[in-house]
């Protein structure tokens, strides 16, 4: 990035990537340490996309308490007014930038209160990073925090870390495949069960599902811990400092067919099987002759991106496997996760650097935030990221694996034809 500051940002912020985090954790009140004007975007944000309501907190730090309070009053008082309601299995504490500014010990009020209610806490100020490390930073600290160490392994267990990006289907789909392989398979956190759009009793106070506080306190003897995406890795790795007798298998994406080959020979060489199971030969053949039938679309084609450096990397891989033409790529932060796609066009920027890009290209791949742009300069548009305003459904898009991959293309190559 060669400019001063961001015009028409793409980035959002860490505390959006904690609360998304905690959102996977059953039972769990997200509690975020600051404004309340900071979790009533969020909120209003998450429910726009997902189409259901989100679970949030706040300390509803003003200029009074900010300044005469510590940080430990109003978040005790924050977690009492939540217990008098109702009662969540973790309350998840993080901060945003103002408190961070200010220097609150969230560590030390966290133990204050550690006889009346389980907590997790995480450092997510808003003036670094952004969803992709808050999400990540919230795992490493409840795996730290929460995680019992263990010295002996349960070979029939195992644990997944996805990145932020995975849609909820896509979580699940993962989970369903290594569970195919005999492993009773854990995510952390695991979305597929909370935002995943089910139709619940009532709207509730905590989140809906995902992965239980005592499952958590018990993965320390997976035998396998698997992460996707190069934004947690750093999350698998502390997960071996719990149990360094556990494997760590890492796929900076399971996207196209060459990745997701890798994830399966992965698979087979840990159970030690010879043969795939026949719906992934199946599914592996579809996807190859998806390749031949896109490739007369997108053959060619220029192609701007323009989202988190993860789900960048996992839509270039599959598109450029069909002979598309990444142009350029637009991140909202910086990243080495990239480097393998060969693309020497990657900036550190905004939406001002996309609809310079944009003017020589044919497609964008965006958020929501780009179809003012793409509508603008008459150029095809794929939604994909957060958020997206535009369509429903957003938690059951499947662009993983090769089941995933196959829709993927074709999504793209439909999207091309019809301009």
């Amino acid at each position: 990035m060669n400019k001063p500051l961001q015009i028409n940002p793409i980035k959002l912020s860490q505390p959006m990537g904690a609360l998304l985090c905690f959102l996977g954790v059953k039972n769990c009140m997200p509690l975020m340490h600051g404004a309340q004007g900071c979790a009533s975007f969020s909120k209003v944000f998450f429910t726009r996309h997902f189409s259901d309501p989100i679970a949030v907190q706040t300390t509803a730090v003003n200029d009074i308490t900010a300044v005469i309070d510590g940080g430990d009053y109003s978040i005790s008082e924050a977690v009492e007014n939540i217990t008098k309601k109702v009662k969540p299995d973790l309350v998840g504490l993080f901060t945003t930038g103002m408190t961070e500014t200010k220097g609150d010990d969230i560590k030390g009020a966290t133990f204050l209160l550690k006889e009346t209610q389980l907590m997790s806490y995480v450092h997510t100020p808003d003036f670094e990073g952004g969803l992709e490390s808050g999400f990540a930073k919230s795992i490493e600290a409840i795996i730290e925090q929460l995680v019992e160490p263990k010295n002996e392994i349960d070979m029939q267990k195992a644990l997944l870390i996805p990145n932020v990006n995975l849609t909820p289907i896509e979580v699940e789909k993962i989970k369903d495949e290594i569970s195919s392989f005999g492993l009773e398979t854990f995510a952390l956190p695991d979305l597929s069960e909370s935002l995943d759009g089910h139709l619940g009793v009532k709207q509730g106070a905590l989140s809906s599902g995902g992965i239980s506080v005592e499952e958590i306190k018990n993965l320390g003897d997976s035998a396998l811990v698997i992460t996707v995406g190069d934004s947690v890795n750093k999350a698998g790795e502390k997960f071996i400092e719990k149990n360094p007798k556990s494997t760590h298998l890492h796929f900076n994406t399971l996207s196209g067919l060459l990745h997701v080959d890798k994830f399966y020979k992965a698979l087979m060489d840990f159970k030690h099987i010879s043969k795939p199971k026949p719906s992934v030969v199946r599914w592996r053949k579809r996807l190859q002759d998806a390749l031949l039938d896109t490739h007369f679309a997108l053959g060619g084609t220029d192609v701007v991106l323009a989202l988190e450096a993860d789900q960048v990397l996992s839509i270039a891989t599959t598109i450029k496997e069909a002979g598309a033409n990444i142009k350029a790529i637009v991140i909202p932060t910086k990243t080495t996760a990239l480097d393998e796609l060969g693309c020497e066009n990657i900036i550190v920027g905004d939406f001002e650097d996309v609809e310079k890009e944009l003017q020589e290209a044919d497609l964008l791949i965006s958020n929501f935030h780009g179809e003012r742009i793409a509508h603008k300069h008459k150029k095809a548009l794929l939604l994909r990221g957060y958020p997206n305003y535009e369509t429903v459904g957003n938690q059951l898009v499947n662009d993983t694996l090769y089941e995933g991959s196959c829709y993927m293309l074709f999504e793209v190559a439909n999207t091309i034809n019809s301009l």
